[in-house]
């Protein structure tokens, strides 16, 4: 029986390709308008397990994610590091002199947003998602009129990619998170993590985050993130969500260890194995590469 997978968006979304990659081909995806329905999705045992974007390269983090992490049983069991790839596309047999309407997310657009503009008459469509984009203009048969989303998008709703790469930045990327319902067993925590995501809070009182940062370093350990998010009914107070790499297991069970005591509230949030981010291939250099 293959897994079922809750991801935010629709089928073609950048969330089924990095589901794609963490699990391969042979599963299942429940498609989630919002963060929240994949969050609740795993935490009510309806899918197997969840993914959702944390946070992007050029946008930074998506806070109200965090919070979903701390308010429903579930716990991060892996991460996806994707690289973004928007290209245009459109029915087969269109070229770039037939269009004249452009549809995508709002951030797609945003990110592609050199490109089109040197297409001035093209009008510019704001949807509420990438693939979703792709797939009306296939069921529609619409000539003229074009979607920004990924290769995926192309190849489920046989699409022709006119320009490919047309997005400004080339290193541009997504870090998904893999969720699972309950919480981590680190008992069980495999010999090959080495990554792993806490959230904490201290009192509110000088030095008391250094307390915090300085068994860190002294273990050897990296700090890869540190973000604050408001504490509800403490005005101007803080919590903070980390993710930490380490060598060995034992430099996880350590630091939590001495964080216990300088600190008033410490969860962990997942133990996984960290993902090896993608080079951005040499081909994708400068936007829209016409492919007609």
């Amino acid at each position: 029986m293959h897994p079922t997978i809750a991801i935010q968006g629709f089928e073609g979304s950048f969330h089924q390709v990095a589901a794609r990659r963490h699990f391969g081909p042979d599963h299942a995806i429940a498609p989630c308008a919002t963060f929240g329905q994949v969050v609740r999705h795993v935490a009510g045992g309806t899918t197997h397990f969840g993914l959702m974007a944390i946070e992007n390269s050029l946008a930074g983090s998506i806070l109200p994610n965090y919070s979903l992490l701390q308010r429903h049983p579930v716990h991060v069991i892996g991460e996806v590091y994707l690289h973004i790839r928007q290209h245009l596309m459109a029915l087969p047999g269109q070229r770039l002199d037939d269009l004249h309407e452009v549809h995508s997310h709002p951030m797609a657009l945003l990110q592609c947003a050199d490109y089109l503009g040197s297409h001035g008459h093209w009008r510019l469509v704001e949807t509420e998602d990438t693939a979703l984009s792709a797939q009306r203009i296939r069921e529609h048969q619409r000539p003229g009129i074009a979607a920004v989303a990924g290769s995926l998008a192309a190849e489920l709703f046989d699409l022709e990619i006119v320009a490919a790469d047309i997005h400004a930045e080339p290193a541009n990327y997504t870090r998904f998170l893999v969720l699972e319902h309950g919480a981590p067993v680190l008992e069980e925590v495999a010999p090959d993590v080495n990554k792993a995501s806490l959230y904490f809070h201290t009192s509110h009182a000088q030095g008391s985050l250094v307390q915090v940062l300085l068994p860190i370093a002294r273990l050897g350990i990296n700090l890869s993130k540190l973000q604050s998010y408001p504490r509800t009914g403490r005005t101007w107070q803080y919590g903070f969500h980390v993710d930490v790499e380490f060598d060995t297991p034992a430099q996880l069970l350590a630091l939590l260890h001495e964080l216990r005591p300088v600190t008033e509230h410490l969860e962990v949030l997942g133990a996984y194995r960290r993902d090896v981010l993608e080079a951005v291939p040499a081909h994708v250099v400068s936007p829209g590469n016409v492919l007609q």
